[in-house]
């Protein structure tokens, strides 16, 4: 079968195709035929070697490329009853060090991180679900803020953000949205309460329509200081990238979102799709022979949603 992998580390170049055997799924493992499988900004961090430099990922001779994946199952290992042989699934490959990914044809997954897929969107829009919603949610319950709490969310408008604000809006948040001018229809339609545009001094703008600062911020956008300032004392703040986090001043509490793949939570994110609560979006889609031309893509930025790779 065919496998995008990375031998040496760089720019979307480096991006190869390997023939290699098709797994075997184990004991409580599935096999899944894949249709269609997200490009996201972790999977660069791999190809260029950052999350190696970051002590994320071991060295090693071969690194498999994809972390979300949409798709059919194809066999199942022992012990498997959740599933079977045509199933449609999701899923999320949350091992970075894996030498094989879900660039590829087939993809071998513990069968407790694999969830029915959305009946109301094809598969390549539920290829977008898996990494940036699990993402989201897990950065909520790092919150564990009750109802009515105010939420401020940076860049709402992509693909974490649009996802964070409409789950903190399901839970019961009242959500300020931070993105470019341009974006205030499309975060307001995601949930958000309060729209304030990016730009200078993002703290005061907050806090002239939040006196006193918001409960907690979801910082996708990686503000850093400027969006730990908007948060009120003893608040809480909740970074997403490795080396992001800023100072915890005034008692904040920061922490990070590592994610993790989770079938049951992905399953209550799907009843969330199917009930129209959580919209998903595909900026573009690429054959997987192009996997290198969307690492392009991807490095250009301002997308909105993900771009997703198909295998035919």
């Amino acid at each position: 079968m065919r496998a995008v992998v990375v031998r040496r580390f760089g720019g979307p170049e480096v991006l190869e195709f390997a023939d290699v055997p098709v797994p075997a799924p184990g004991p409580g493992q599935v096999r899944v035929k894949v249709a269609a499988a997200g490009v996201n900004p972790v999977d660069a961090g791999t190809r260029s070697g950052f999350l190696t430099e970051a002590g994320i990922v071991p060295p090693r001779d071969v690194l498999g490329i994809g972390w979300d994946v949409a798709g059919t199952v194809d066999a199942v290992g022992d012990g498997v009853t959740g599933f079977a042989a045509g199933d449609s699934v999701i899923g999320l490959l949350d091992r970075p060090s894996a030498a094989l990914g879900t660039y590829a044809d087939f993809v071998v997954l513990d069968a407790d991180v694999v969830a029915a897929a959305p009946r109301t969107v094809s598969l390549v829009e539920a290829a977008t679900l898996p990494l940036n919603g699990l993402t989201a949610v897990q950065a909520l319950d790092l919150l564990d803020l009750p109802p009515g709490a105010t939420v401020l969310v940076t860049g709402a408008a992509g693909a974490v953000g649009g996802y964070a604000v409409a789950l903190a809006k399901a839970r019961g948040f009242r959500v300020v949205a931070v993105a470019g001018a341009a974006d205030e229809a499309l975060v307001r339609g995601f949930g958000a309460e309060i729209f304030v545009p990016r730009g200078d001094f993002l703290a005061d703008r907050v806090r002239a329509v939040i006196p006193g600062g918001v409960d907690a911020a979801l910082d996708t956008a990686l503000l850093g200081l400027d969006a730990l300032d908007a948060v009120a004392n003893r608040g809480r703040f909740v970074v997403f990238a490795a080396g992001a986090a800023p100072i915890p001043l005034r008692g904040i509490k920061v922490e990070h979102v590592w994610i993790a793949a989770d079938g049951a939570a992905l399953a209550r994110l799907v009843t969330l799709v199917d009930d129209g609560t959580l919209p998903l979006r595909v900026a573009d889609t690429l054959p997987l022979a192009e996997a290198a031309k969307a690492h392009e893509r991807l490095a250009e930025g301002g997308h909105r949603g993900r771009l997703v790779l198909t295998i035919e």
